[in-house]
């Protein structure tokens, strides 16, 4: 009996500690690379979080409606790599954003490269860029 529940708490224990790989896709799973975007906006939020980096971005089109978009980038670490800092997007910057919409069309994309509000063009490291296939 020992033996079956240390089984078990093991197998759980590393179902835990797997889950998060279940949950990590691939740049073609959610992205179409053949539905382009460039987007011009401010930024609302900034996610400097594993095992993607996100950024928001609201824009305005020619009416003045606004709509948000949820825009991914590689890791953290990726992103460090290829010049970015915690503090390269801000609350409040204004940014051009290349990249893939989301096979679903809805304000989501993966972002390929970013103008920041300096002027400066980053890479995000994405799938789509060349970057490391995640």
């Amino acid at each position: 009996m020992k033996g079956k529940a240390s089984v078990i708490a093991v197998s759980l224990g590393l179902l835990i500690w797997l889950a998060p790989l279940w949950a990590h896709h691939s740049f073609a799973a959610e992205y179409d690379e053949k539905k382009p975007v460039t987007l011009k906006g401010i930024v609302t939020k900034v996610e400097w979080t594993n095992p993607h980096a996100r950024f928001y971005v609201d824009v305005k089109d020619d009416k003045g409606n606004v709509t948000s978009w949820n825009l991914e980038l590689a890791s953290p670490n990726v992103l460090v790599r290829n010049g970015w800092t915690r503090k390269s997007l801000q609350v409040g910057d204004p940014v051009q954003v290349s990249g893939s919409q989301a096979k679903d069309g809805s304000n989501m994309a993966n972002a390929r490269a970013v103008i920041l509000a300096d002027g400066r063009k980053v890479f995000a490291g994405s799938s789509s860029d060349g970057g490391p296939q995640q």
